[in-house]
């Protein structure tokens, strides 16, 4: 799936003056390819990623998947194009606590309406494919930050989307857990073939990734 951004702008207004937390970005991304934002702390990471995702709504700007308007089609529209078509992995996971590792990665499939059977060999397979076949019986609780985030990528992944966006997904992790994600992210973008952006101020992702773009103050100073 192909990705674009035109002239996205998101601000915010106070009283007393405008937050500019995105100045006019412009981005591509192709098929099949593995891109990493890399910017500091409050660069503007992770809210560029959301815009992308179509889990907020830009100020201006416009942000097309394989040539269409994401924020020309109703709210509920762009729900069910996310539940779909885009995988999201957030860098603090978002796991539901009450379910366990199978059933938060098989939440997605049920949303989207898939036979339990058919979403839970599915759910099981994606927990194996990120070595963790013998944890789905565990809650998050029972989990190590690592295996958190990587229930939190197979759960991305449940409904075969053509798009892949992970937040910071090394952030919380120790420098021997993030290189095993890292690896995990590689694998999937060179042998499952999915389209990777990645926001982080990691250069171990960077490294792996076959495109960097750097973000500071909300604009983007290389792409």
């Amino acid at each position: 799936m192909k990705l674009e951004a035109i002239k996205l702008h998101k601000y915010y207004n106070s009283r007393h003056k405008r937050l500019h937390v995105l100045n006019g970005i412009n981005l591509k991304a192709q098929s099949g390819e593995l891109v990493s934002i890399i910017g500091a702390s409050g660069a503007g990471k992770s809210t560029l990623l959301h815009l992308l995702a179509g889990i907020d709504v830009p100020s201006e700007g416009e942000v097309l998947l394989d040539g269409k308007n994401i924020y020309k089609i109703k709210e509920g529209q762009r729900a069910r194009l996310r539940n779909r078509m885009i995988g999201f992995v957030f860098q603090f996971y978002h796991l539901l606590p009450e379910f366990t590792a199978l059933e938060n990665v098989m939440l997605p499939g049920f949303i989207q309406g898939q036979a339990a059977k058919v979403i839970k060999k599915k759910a099981a397979d994606l927990l194996k494919q990120v070595g963790l076949e013998k944890r789905g019986a565990h809650h998050p609780a029972e989990l190590s930050g690592g295996e958190q985030q990587r229930v939190a990528i197979a759960r991305a992944l449940i409904n075969q989307p053509q798009i892949l966006f992970c937040d910071e997904p090394t952030g919380n992790l120790d420098s021997k857990t993030g290189a095993k994600i890292c690896e995990l992210l590689l694998s999937l973008n060179k042998e499952g073939g999915y389209t990777i952006v990645v926001a982080t101020h990691s250069q171990e992702i960077a490294k792996v990734a076959g495109r960097r773009i750097f973000i500071k103050d909300g604009q983007l100073i290389n792409n």
